[in-house]
C-alpha cells in the first residue's frame, strides 16, 4: 500500500486499551484517567476485521499497544486471532511487562514474535517515581522470560530530565550480555510528555560513546520502525535512537495507528484519519472498508509537524492514542 508521498504503509499499531495498571508521568495524569466507555472500544471481531481488511491493503506487521495491552482480558486470545489472518507475518507488543510475568511462554504460543519492555531506569526507587506504583523485578523476569522463549526484545526508555538522567547508562548495558536491543526514544510533546524537559537524543549519544566505549553504527535490520542502532565493542545487543523531534523521519514513516476507540490514527500528531468504528457499526461491506482505509491512508500527512503551528494538533494523551 503506497500513500501520496510514495511511502510504503505496511505497519500498523493497535491500541486495544486505554487502560493502564501504572501511571508514568509523560504518559497519564497521577489522577489517572477516566476510560472510554465500554461500548466505545472496538471489539475483538470488529479488531480482526479492520486487521484482516488492512492485510488485503498490504500490512505485514502488527504492534498491539495500549494503554497497557494486557491490562484488557483476552489480549492473547486476540494475538491467536490476529496470528491466523493471512499475509500478516511478525506480531509484537508493546508492554510495561507486569501482566506478562509468567505468562511469556503462553504469549509466544499465541503468536508473539516480539517484544517491547517499557523500561525507563533500573533503580527500582525511580521506576516507583516515574510509574508512580510500579514494581521492577517482574519486568526484569519478563525480559529474561522472554529471550529463554525466544522473542525478540527490545527494552525502550524515554530520557527525561531530571527523572532518569543518572540511569541512561546502566540501561544501555542491559544490551551487553543479552542479545536485545535498548532503545532511547525522544520525548514528544504529546499530552503529559509536552510538561516534561527532554534530553535530546544527541546528548545520550555522547553520553554513552564517552561510558561505554565507541559506538559503532550497526547496519543490521532490527524491526520495522525508524530507529538508528550503534553497539559499542564487545556487546551482544545493541543501542538504538529513536529521535522524531531533532532527526525527522518522516520521509520513511510507515505505520497508521488504530485507537482503542476506533479511529484510523495517520499521524501522531495530526488529527487526520478516519473513523472506522461509525464504518462497522453501520454495516459497511468489507469491499467498502478496504476501500474507506485505502482513500484515508493515501491522505496520510507528508510530516509531523511537532514544532510548527498546524491546524488539526493532536490533543490527546498518548494512552488514548496509543503507546
Amino acid at each position: 500500500m503506497i500513500d501520496a508521498c510514495g511511502r510504503t504503509i505496511d505497519y500498523v499499531r493497535i491500541s486495544i486499551t486505554d487502560r493502564c495498571n501504572l501511571r508514568c508521568v509523560y504518559c497519564m495524569p497521577a489522577g489517572g484517567i477516566e476510560p472510554f466507555p465500554h461500548a466505545d472500544v472496538l471489539t475483538f471481531e470488529e479488531i480482526v476485521r479492520v486487521t484482516r481488511a488492512l492485510a488485503r491493503l498490504g500490512v505485514r506487521y502488527v504492534r498491539l499497544t495500549g494503554g497497557e495491552p494486557m491490562a484488557r482480558k483476552g489480549c492473547l486470545e486476540l494475538m491467536r486471532l490476529i496470528r491466523d489472518i493471512e499475509g500478516i507475518e511478525e506480531i509484537s507488543m508493546t508492554t510495561n511487562g507486569l501482566l506478562l510475568d509468567g505468562r511469556v511462554e503462553e504469549a509466544r504460543k499465541a503468536g508473539l514474535t516480539a517484544l517491547n519492555i517499557s523500561l525507563d531506569t533500573l533503580d527500582p526507587e525511580a521506576y516507583r517515581r516515574i510509574t508512580r506504583r510500579g514494581e521492577l523485578s517482574p519486568v526484569l523476569r519478563v525480559i529474561d522470560e522472554a529471550l529463554a522463549s525466544g522473542i525478540r526484545v527490545k527494552v525502550n526508555a524515554v530520557p527525561v530530565r531530571g527523572l532518569n538522567d543518572a540511569g541512561l547508562v546502566d540501561l544501555a548495558r542491559l544490551a551487553k550480555d543479552r542479545p536485545i536491543d535498548v532503545r532511547f526514544i525522544e520525548l514528544m510533546p504529546v499530552g503529559c510528555g509536552a510538561d516534561l524537559v527532554p534530553i535530546p537524543p544527541d546528548e545520550v549519544y555522547a553520553l554513552l560513546n564517552c561510558e561505554l566505549g565507541a559506538l559503532r553504527d550497526d547496519p543490521e535490520r532490527h524491526g520495522f520502525g525508524p530507529a538508528r542502532y550503534a553497539k559499542p565493542a564487545g556487546f551482544r545487543g545493541s543501542i538504538g535512537f529513536i529521535s522524531a523531534m531533532s532527526h525527522e523521519f518522516c520521509e520513511s514513516c510507515n505505520r497508521v495507528r488504530l485507537t482503542a476507540d476506533g479511529y484510523l490514527k495517520l499521524c501522531l500528531n495530526h488529527k487526520a484519519g478516519m473513523d472506522v468504528r461509525a464504518l462497522l457499526r453501520n454495516g459497511v461491506e468489507d469491499e467498502a472498508l478496504r476501500s474507506a482505509l485505502q482513500e484515508a491512508i493515501e491522505k496520510k500527512p507528508r510530516r509531523h509537524g511537532f514544532l510548527e503551528d498546524i491546524s488539526d494538533r493532536e490533543v490527546r494523551r498518548m494512552n488514548e492514542i496509543g503507546g
